[in-house]
């Protein structure tokens, strides 16, 4: 017997990649995104789009039914979403940043930034944010590739905004 599968309305959530080396990465992140049905993906900077072979055998269709856009100023593009009420979180390990446990309604709708493998989200990206999430790590590394933290904060964030919803309604 198969799980009858029931499409909400998106979450309002937009993802921000800046500068991602990885197509894998990249791929990875569309499958995801479409896993948690988010409002969309835009990608700035250097990372590459779903035209890239690579995106597509990682995102297998993904990148088909997630809606994306490229950007080329992206302090034009929070500007923009903050005047219409969104807020700007960095996914990144700050001296100000807040557990990603602690995402609150007031948060919601929300652009979250993810950056580049080696560097992570640049300062200007850092600066022009309200908000930094981190995700508490207990080893010794302390690291996370960018997809898998991606996917632990898209997870967190978009079962987090269902369920206080529904507890709202």
């Amino acid at each position: 017997m198969t799980k009858m599968h029931t499409v909400l309305p998106r979450a309002p959530l937009v993802l921000l990649l800046h500068d991602l080396r990885s197509a894998y990465n990249t791929g990875s992140i569309f499958r995801t995104a479409d896993a948690m049905h988010i409002e969309m993906v835009l990608l700035s900077g250097f990372t590459p789009d779903p035209t890239h072979p690579r995106i597509r055998k990682t995102a297998l269709g993904a990148e088909k039914v997630v809606p994306w856009a490229r950007v080329e100023d992206p302090l034009l593009e929070i500007t923009e979403r903050r005047s219409r009420g969104y807020t700007i979180a960095a996914l990144e390990r700050a001296p100000a940043s807040i557990d990603l446990v602690d995402a609150r309604s007031s948060h919601f709708p929300l652009v979250l930034i993810a950056g580049n493998e080696v560097d992570g989200v640049p300062a200007h990206l850092l600066e022009a944010s309200t908000t930094v999430f981190e995700i508490t790590q207990l080893g010794m590394k302390q690291s996370l590739n960018v997809s898998v933290a991606v996917g632990i904060a898209l997870h967190s964030l978009v079962h987090y905004h269902r369920s206080s919803n529904t507890l709202n309604s």
